[in-house]
């Protein structure tokens, strides 16, 4: 049925589910994520080819591919629709009719949309008639996507085809939770099983008897190797309704005393219990024998799973199978499959290395990277495309509440297992406390509570009796030595502000005694800022004391702000000049907190010399951030000296974060449309919008990847980059229609202005006053120690 829209199309000529073939699921993966990506600011449509029988219902135009007039039939019918701007064909020989499948050529000369393709096989060495035929193919073709590098050089040398019109987009992979695999077994009961597996359509070319005939030398030194065979037979292979493929392979199974150690899954499964088989693996076999196939979506499902991987030579795998994640074998060489698998299997450490590597080595090619370097190349080939917007991920608190305990938020994780031994911070607390109460406001989640308290607590426990603050404290509760030796300004600084944007809330919805707490925690610490020197621990101060001040207009705060909003503009006085309208001479990390502490201090203090330098700063900055429409990120392989070249690369969310709540600031204070523009923009970064084109966010566990480097992102989902990327997706929210009944407003006093909150969900005082609610913390990383922090005061 078509669709009717007054948004662009694409439409996808393909086979589709229910149909089972590779294409079909790699179709309807592109589709789900560019969806999921791009949400209603696109519609993808799909052209069904089939072999025999009807298309399926929610496929828009059907193409049955033996019927040589049916080609120009679709394209008249597509060329009608308007709205299609963009056809995308998936290729693969013996999907069309004709010789070579030129029954294609048909529906090419018809069309008048822009045409992508997508070859499956490029097959080397091509004869005159194959190499004439694919030559015209790529005549009508604005764009030709191949997933691999051999791909693209067979096309270059063996077809003359020209480089700049081949675009490389690997195979997509679904992004899953980094997991071991004894976790994962746990499942399926496989706890005291070592797991092969292969999965796909079982046909002869996947030749599983490989891995049966190499299993009887793995058993013999593991006798409870359990091999699962896991797919329906590929419905072509399957002959007056008899399985010919597999009835062989359970002959060999039969001949070889296998039954204990082979287990066909003769399903055809879910996406989500494929990989959760995938995931309780120790070895994955690819035993196909086809040493022309181009890409293979069962090699790249299982890297993605983390699977260490025994593989037959073809070009995907010589390409992407490197020694760090698996061991390459000659295809159908029984005895290499053995020695191989037995080598893994042999060594544990050498599986888990594997492991991290594949995962590293896939999460650049998920389904949601692999959608937006599609769309990236669609709009430079078709017109009407340039109006497609990312849509925002759903707000995902879970990997935030994972990485806290009962004492607070753990320091750091490895992939998004939180690392108990990395310990915790008063940085990483201070940050958590203002993130969940950002949370609380947008949602009002009386479950944000709890946590709330655990991090409220932590900041309190690190204060000492003069009003500073320890940093560092071990997984045991106990204060690390390295807090004598450190300069914990911006610490003290982020406490400050963590508490000052805690007692926002206060009043009927947040329990008196925490209300308290932080008042107290607050006045001690105000003592203690006249000794602050860093310009950025005075910049999070001066927020600490705006929000605390919003809530109580005393005149002991408004000092404390203009004291060290002067400071601040003695160091810009210093420093600046014409060129450089900056507080010191470099640009080194959290910039942006400096020109907003200071337009905070003039909102409350109304000093036009105050908001005229924010204003500079922060113009100046955003002219060294936003570089060819683009927020570019300050290196931290190299600070931004005045007058030099900057670093590229090494970028971390912690400075799109604290851009976007600059830019908030003075949108809202000032009124300028660019503020808001150069905000999304900034958020954009976070959804792909880098020089990778990566997703710096991860859906499944709601964390954020630890850093940008030139070819790769760090995967580690830390307590700072976590919580960065959370509080810019709250304050993102509240630019969205969805958040019009309770969302920040600004609102006009006297002196200031100030951002209160609307429509926050009631609740009765007598449920609040002293009563934290019940939560699930993380009681995997519970302390050794119910002991207090061991503070000398």
């Amino acid at each position: 049925m078509k669709t009717l829209s007054k948004n662009s199309k694409i439409v996808f000529l393909s086979t589709f589910p229910p149909t089972h073939c590779g294409i079909a699921t790699f179709t309807e993966d592109t589709i789900n994520a560019i969806n999921k990506i791009y949400g209603k600011s696109i519609i993808s449509e799909v052209c069904e080819i089939t072999i025999s029988g009807e298309a399926s219902a929610s496929s828009t135009y059907h193409l049955p591919s033996k019927e040589k007039e049916a080609y120009v039939k679709v394209a008249s019918q597509i060329n009608s629709d308007p709205d299609v701007k963009l056809v995308h064909i998936q290729h693969e020989f013996g999907l069309f009719g004709g010789q070579y499948g030129d029954y294609i050529l048909d529906f090419l000369k018809e069309l008048k949309k822009p045409v992508a393709y997508t070859f499956h096989t490029v097959l080397p060495n091509p004869k005159p008639d194959l190499k004439a035929v694919v030559q015209l193919l790529c005549s009508y073709s604005k764009a030709i996507f191949v997933m691999t590098n051999k791909s693209k050089s067979i096309l270059i040398e063996g077809y003359n085809i020209e480089e700049n019109d081949i675009a490389l987009v690997p195979h997509g992979t679904h992004l899953v939770d980094y997991e071991t695999t004894e976790k994962a077994k746990k499942k399926f009961d496989f706890e005291d099983r070592i797991v092969l597996s292969t999965f796909g359509l079982l046909g002869e070319g996947k030749s599983i008897e490989t891995g049966l005939r190499a299993l009887p030398k793995i058993v013999e030194k593991f006798p409870n190797v359990l091999y699962l065979i896991l797919g329906k037979t590929h419905p072509n292979t399957i002959v007056n309704n008899v399985d010919v493929y597999r009835n062989s392979l359970e002959a060999i199974v039969a001949e070889l005393n296998l039954e204990n150690n082979v287990r066909f899954v003769n399903e055809y499964l879910e996406v989500n219990q494929l990989l959760d088989y995938l995931k309780a693996t120790d070895v994955y076999l690819f035993t196909s024998k086809d040493p022309n196939q181009a890409v293979s979506g069962t090699f790249s499902y299982a890297m993605s799973c983390s699977c260490p991987i025994v593989a037959s030579k073809i070009p995907h795998t010589m390409e992407s199978l490197t020694s760090d994640v698996g061991i390459l074998a000659d295809i159908q060489n029984v005895e290499q499959f053995a020695d191989a698998t037995l080598k893994l299997l042999s060594d544990s450490s050498l599986r888990d290395a594997m492991s991290i590597n594949a995962y590293a080595k896939t999460t650049k090619t998920s389904w949601e990277n692999t959608a937006i370097k599609h769309i990236n190349v669609y709009q430079k080939i078709a017109e009407g495309l340039s109006d497609i917007k990312i849509s925002y991920p759903k707000i995902k608190m879970d990997h935030q509440k994972t990485m806290t305990t009962e004492m607070g938020m753990i320091q750091f994780s490895k992939i998004s297992e939180p690392d108990l031994d990395s310990g915790y911070t008063l940085d990483d607390n201070a940050r958590a406390l203002i993130t969940i109460c950002k949370h609380y406001q947008l949602s009002g989640d009386r479950s944000d509570i709890p946590y709330m308290n655990t991090y409220l607590n932590f900041i309190s426990r690190c204060q000492l009796e003069n009003g500073t603050f320890i940093n560092y404290v071990d997984k045991n509760n106990t204060v690390e030595d390295r807090n004598s030796n450190e300069n914990l300004d911006d610490s003290n600084g982020r406490a400050i502000w963590a508490l000052g944007y805690f007692l926002r809330l206060s009043g009927k919805t947040i329990p008196y005694d925490m209300t308290h707490k932080a008042n107290s925690s607050l006045n001690l610490a105000m003592n203690c800022v006249s000794e602050m020197h860093s310009p950025r621990a005075i910049g999070f101060a001066i927020k600490g004391f705006y929000h605390a001040y919003n809530v109580v207009p005393t005149e002991n705060l408004k000092n404390k702000i203009i004291f060290l909003s002067h400071k601040l503009q003695a160091m810009y006085e210093h420093t600046s000049s014409a060129n450089w309208n900056w507080f010191e001479d470099k640009l080194t990390y959290a910039n942006s907190i400096l020109p907003e502490a200071l337009l905070l201090s003039f909102l409350i203090t109304g000093e036009e010399r105050t908001k005229e330098i924010a204003v500079e700063s922060m113009d100046f900055l955003i002219s060294k951030m936003f570089i060819d429409g683009r927020f570019k990120i300050i290196s931290n392989n190299g600070w931004h000296e005045k007058g030099a070249i900057p670093h590229n690369y090494g970028e971390q969310p912690i400075e799109a974060s604290y851009m976007m709540h600059a830019l908030d600031i003075f949108y809202r204070a000032l009124g300028k449309s660019e503020y808001k523009k150069y905000l999304k923009k900034a958020f954009n970064w976070f959804l792909g919008d880098n020089h990778l084109s990566h997703i710096m966010y991860n859906p499944i566990t709601g964390g954020c990847y630890d850093g940008l480097e030139k070819e790769n992102v760090n995967l580690n989902q830390g307590a700072e980059s976590t919580l960065c990327y959370l509080s810019a997706r709250l304050l993102i929210e509240t630019y969205t229609s969805r958040a019009k009944g309770n969302k920040l407003f600004k609102v006009k006093t006297d002196e200031h202005y100030h951002f209160s909150l609307s429509n926050l969900k009631e609740s009765n005082t007598n449920d609040c006053k002293e009563n934290i609610l019940p939560v699930q913390l993380n009681k995997n990383y519970k302390t050794k120690s119910a002991r207090s922090l061991i503070v000398i005061k």
